[in-house]
């Protein structure tokens, strides 16, 4: 699924807001702020997140799963492991 680091990294990238991602999802903006609040994986009901993958998408995020490769073009950043070089 999604990190709360990766939610706040691809609003970054596309240059939104919690309230602007929470109306493009169609979700509250409470929603937004707890799933950015949480420490790792996002938890929650699976349409939530499903509606916020899915706007974040269509902003022009892709998402990058753990130890997945990027094999599209374009910009991107990926957080390394602590202790790689």
């Amino acid at each position: 699924m999604i990190t709360a680091q990766q939610m706040r990294a691809a609003r970054a990238l596309v240059g939104i807001d919690q309230k602007t991602l929470a109306q493009r999802a169609s979700v509250s903006l409470p929603t937004i702020q707890r799933m950015e609040a949480s420490d790792g994986v996002v938890r929650g009901v699976v349409d939530t997140l499903v509606k916020v993958i899915q706007a974040l998408e269509e902003a022009g995020v892709v998402l990058i799963g753990e130890g997945q490769a990027s094999a599209a073009g374009g910009r991107g950043v990926r957080l390394r492991e602590p202790g790689e070089g």
